[in-house]
Parts: C-alpha cells; structure tokens; sequence
C-alpha cells in the first residue's frame, strides 16, 4: 500500500478519494467516448492506403518526432484500452517497416501497459488486496512465487486479451520490474508477425500491385502469414501440454 495508507482505511472506504480514483475514471471516461463517438471508423486501412504518400513524406522529413508520436499514440490506445491496437500494430509496420514497427510498437505498448497497471494497482488493486479471500490469497502466492514465468507465458500466448494481462497482475502483487521486462520481451513475437504483416502490404504498393492469391507468393507476405499461423497455434499447443497427463 502506499505510505500513509491503513488497511482499516481501506475496509472502512475512507481511502476512495478523488485523487486515488481520479486516474482510473479518465481511463474508463476516454474508453465510453471512443466507443461513444464511434472513433475507430477514422482507423481503417483505407484511409491509410489513400494518405500513405503524405504520412510517408511526414516520416521521412521527421523521423525522430514521427516515431515518438507514434510510440505516444500507441501507449494512449494501451493505457485507455481502445480496441485498436491490432489496426495501429500493422500500421506501425505498414509506416515503418516491420523493423521499426515492431521496436515502436513495443515501447509504445509496455509504456502504456505499465501506466494502466500502475493505476489499477494503486486503486482497486489495494482495495481488492484488502479484502482478499483465501481463493485471491492462494492465487497470490503462486503468482508471487513464479511471477517471471507466469507473466512471461501469459505475454508470449495470447490465452486471455491483452488489457486483461495488463490489469489482473496488480491485483496478485507482481513487482513493477517483474511486469515490465515480461511485457517487453514477451509480446515480441507476436508484435513482429502483424508488423510484418504491414509491412508487406506496404511492398504490394510499391509494386503497384493489386492483392490476391498470388500475393501470398511473396516473402514479404507470406511468411508474415504462416507466422500468424503458428501464432494462432501457440494457445492450442499450450493447454494440450498443460492437460497432458504426467507419466
């Protein structure tokens, strides 16, 4: 808990103030008018496609502040859990190459990730500790004693969505550091399979080429794919090792 902060506090109420809740009610304010306002239909790959020559010269004049915009817009979509970060993902590879996309990528989410974290743990998080249960007491302690593990698995298969990866951790006590490496590392693969996947539709361009079957044909496109393939597998593989029965 933070200095200052008794548990009798937090099973009393008194420790719901403003400035504690304040964090988590802009994230679920700016969530419902996303939602609200239908925002997402400004996020397409139409649009993307149709401005490409303008948002590529804009990267190319600005490198340096094009990428930092970037990995700031990419941590407001993980830190208000907008249901576009998939889009923005393959955008980031189709802007930047799957390289770059994937490195932009990656801090723009473990950034975002690691602020919602922050504040789920230092709101709900405590009072929910608080008030534990032996069931959430049991969860804790097995979560404790192989965080590293827990976390990396639950970053690299992609068993539950990612907002619930990013906010369930700070209700079972893992360690800052712990979350962090875990998120960097872990989401990786997966980041750079959509990265290239833009990528490689950004190469259908430059040849002037219009998609279809043969599109597959080309590295650029068709390797991305069968990596999404195995993606796709990695949770399957996972639960029937995990339901195995031991010899």
């Amino acid at each position: 808990m933070d200095a200052g902060t008794s548990p009798r506090e937090v099973r009393s109420g008194r420790w719901w103030t403003w400035k504690r809740i304040l964090p988590l009610a802009i994230l679920a304010t700016g969530l419902i008018a996303f939602l609200y306002f239908d925002l997402a239909r400004f996020l397409s790959f139409t649009t993307l496609s149709e401005n490409r020559a303008i948002l590529m010269e804009i990267i190319e004049q600005n490198r340096i502040l094009t990428a930092l915009g970037f990995i700031a817009a990419y941590a407001v979509v993980v830190a208000f859990s907008l249901p576009v970060a998939l889009f923005v993902t393959i955008a980031g590879g189709f802007l930047f190459g799957a390289v770059f996309g994937t490195v932009w990528v990656i801090a723009g989410a473990t950034v975002g990730a690691t602020i919602i974290f922050l504040i789920a743990r230092s709101t709900v998080g405590e009072y929910l500790r608080a008030r534990e249960g032996p069931t959430l007491k049991k969860m804790e302690a097995g979560f404790r004693a192989n965080e590293w593990s827990y976390m990396f698995i639950l970053r690299l298969v992609p068993l539950f969505p990612f907002y619930l990866v990013n906010i369930a951790p700070a209700f079972l006590g893992v360690r800052v550091r712990t979350f962090v490496v875990a998120t960097f590392f872990g989401i990786m693969p997966g980041t750079f399979v959509y990265a290239s996947i833009g990528a490689g539709a950004d190469a259908l361009l430059d040849a002037d080429q219009v998609p279809g079957l043969d599109a597959f044909l080309r590295p650029e496109i068709g390797l991305p794919m069968a990596g999404l393939v195995l993606l796709s597998l990695v949770p399957i593989v996972y639960r029937r090792f995990r339901t195995r029965p031991a010899p």
